[in-house]
C-alpha cells in the first residue's frame, strides 16, 4: 500500500442507531450515528404496514372478491 493516502481505519468504531442499539464494525469513521437499524426497521420487525391514502388497496381487494365470486358462480 502506498503511504499516507489511505484514510485511517478504526477497526471497533461504534455504530449507534436513533432506536438505542449499538454495535462495534470496522470503518473509517470513529463513530457512526444512523436512524434506522435492523432492531427497529419494519422490514425486519414484521411491522411493516400498508399506507394507503386513496383506498386504492381496498378496491383491488374489493375488485378480486368479486371476480372469485364470478369465477364460483360459473362452475
Amino acid at each position: 500500500m502506498k503511504q499516507d493516502i489511505h484514510p485511517q481505519y478504526y477497526p471497533n468504531a461504534k455504530v449507534k442507531c436513533a432506536c438505542g442499539n449499538e454495535w462495534v464494525t470496522g470503518s473509517t469513521l470513529p463513530e457512526i450515528n444512523t436512524g434506522i437499524c435492523a432492531k427497529c426497521h419494519p422490514f425486519y420487525t414484521g411491522t411493516e404496514k400498508i399506507l394507503d391514502t386513496r383506498g386504492r388497496v381496498e378496491k383491488f381487494k374489493k375488485r378480486l372478491e368479486r371476480s372469485a365470486e364470478k369465477v364460483k358462480k360459473s362452475k
